[in-house]
């Protein structure tokens, strides 16, 4: 049937077509030959022993038996992993949002302060571990300092065990600008006619946000929940920058503990087993909120 309407296409309608083909080659050929060739044998790695020196030689599952059985490293990256993601994600959305109402504030200059709060999205995330470190320096550092000031003993943050995981996700707040962006797109998306519509019937600020702005905006939060989640998963530059997964092991990232199997011991069969697990829980993870989505994403039209 295809061969037929393509037989029977104007010159035009083909010539459209070659065309869009075209421009979709480069996609096709990037996709092909840095995501879908590496993930093929990311997973047929997975099944073997491999050093980059020798062949791969197949060992079929030792790798994941080794994994959930007899690494007690995989479990502990694994839980810190996730209680990152149970302390940051919550911030990040939190707080993007919160400085994406401020900045959807109608004052002089507001253009100024969206370019300066969006500017640490873009800063390397190696300076940015760097400066929080001389931040948070418990002796020298500028916020132990003004802690002492005002009369309080500040912790050893990224240097204490029960401080070293919150410390990470503290770091994490630094860049919702970005999401913040992301926010203030969906605000402006909102309809004006609806705030002014409540206002005439007595609601406050705090109703219309509630029932009005919340509600509305509850696509861009599912779309950054996602994005968000995904970017927690995958946290590794503070933890290699600063602490190397100290102390005692309080933030041994999983991404970590996968650089250290394939780029320091060159366990790539390993290593790649590791990256189909995280790459299934992400996807687990994802395919959850999706489901849960129906349930609290609102769209203007329903």
């Amino acid at each position: 049937m295809a061969t037929a309407t393509w037989r029977t296409a104007k010159p035009q309608a083909r010539r459209e077509a070659i065309e869009g083909y075209i421009s979709l080659l480069p996609w096709m050929i990037g996709f092909v030959g840095f995501t879908a060739i590496p993930l093929a044998a990311s997973v047929y790695l997975g099944f073997t022993q491999w050093n980059i020196i020798e062949p791969p030689q197949w060992i079929g599952l030792d790798n994941y038996v080794r994994m959930f059985t007899r690494d007690p490293l995989f479990w502990q990256a694994l839980k810190v992993t996730l209680g990152f993601v149970a302390l940051s994600l919550p911030l990040k959305l939190v707080f993007g949002l919160g400085l994406a109402l401020l900045l959807n504030l109608k004052i002089p200059g507001m253009n100024f302060f969206r370019t300066v709060f969006y500017i640490p999205a873009v800063i390397s995330g190696v300076a940015v571990s760097l400066m929080w470190m001389w931040l948070l320096q418990p002796d020298t550092g500028v916020v132990n300092t003004m802690l002492y000031f005002l009369g309080i003993q500040g912790p050893n943050w990224f240097w204490d065990p029960n401080w070293a995981l919150p410390s990470v996700a503290m770091m994490s707040v630094w860049k919702v600008g970005g999401s913040a962006v992301i926010y203030l797109a969906g605000l402006q998306n909102i309809p004006a006619h609806l705030y002014e519509a409540a206002q005439i019937d007595g609601a406050g600020r705090w109703a219309r946000f509630w029932r009005i702005t919340l509600p509305l905006l509850t696509p861009t939060l599912f779309f950054q929940l996602i994005i968000e989640m995904i970017d927690s998963f995958k946290v590794f530059t503070e933890a290699f920058v600063i602490t190397q997964g100290g102390p005692l092991k309080a933030t041994y990232f999983y991404l970590l503990y996968f650089y250290e199997e394939a780029f320091q011991n060159f366990n790539m069969g390993y290593a790649s087993a590791l990256a189909l697990v995280l790459t299934i829980i992400i996807l687990l993870a994802t395919v959850f909120v999706n489901y849960t989505s129906k349930r609290w994403v609102f769209y203007e039209s329903e």
